[in-house]
C-alpha cells in the first residue's frame, strides 16, 4: 500500500459517507453534520452555542452558523438564558425533538450500509484503528 492509497481511500470514503448522509437526512430537513448538534440537544436541551462547539471540537462561529440553519429549518430556537440575559441557549422545537427517532433510524441504516460487509470484530477494529489515526492527527488545541 502506498501513502497515496491511504489518502485516496480515506478521502473517497469520507466523501461517499457525506453524500449518503446528505441524501438520508435531506428528507427530514437536516443537512449532514447537523445531526451532531441535534444529538447534543437531544441529550441535554438548552445548551449554549459555545458549549456545544467545545464538545464537538468546532469554533463557536461555525456552530453559530449551523444553529442559524437549524433555526431557519424550524428545528431549534435561541433564547436568552434565564440566569444571564447576555448568554444565548439553543432549545429544540417540537419538530426538532420529533426528529430524534427518525435520525436515529437513518444513522443506523447508514452504519449498516457502510459496515455491512464487516464482522462485528472487524467493525470494532476499524473504529479502534480510526481512533488511532485521529489521535495521530489531532494535537492539543487543534480544531478538526
Amino acid at each position: 500500500m502506498s501513502d497515496a492509497d491511504f489518502q485516496t481511500v480515506l478521502w473517497e470514503t469520507k466523501r461517499a459517507l457525506a453524500v449518503a448522509t446528505e441524501h438520508a437526512f435531506a428528507r427530514h430537513g437536516v443537512r449532514a453534520g447537523q445531526q451532531f448538534v441535534l444529538t447534543r440537544l437531544w441529550q441535554h436541551d438548552g445548551q449554549s452555542p459555545g458549549g456545544i462547539a467545545s464538545q464537538l471540537g468546532l469554533a463557536t462561529p461555525t456552530l453559530t452558523r449551523t444553529a442559524s440553519r437549524l433555526e431557519a429549518a424550524g428545528l431549534l430556537t435561541r433564547k436568552s438564558s434565564i440566569t444571564d440575559n447576555r448568554k444565548i441557549e439553543l432549545w429544540l422545537t417540537d419538530r426538532g425533538r420529533a426528529l430524534e427517532p427518525m435520525i436515529g433510524r437513518e444513522l443506523a441504516a447508514l452504519t449498516e450500509r457502510a459496515l455491512g460487509g464487516l464482522t462485528q470484530r472487524q467493525r470494532v477494529q476499524l473504529v479502534s484503528h480510526l481512533r488511532i489515526v485521529l489521535g495521530s492527527l489531532a494535537g492539543p488545541g487543534d480544531e478538526l
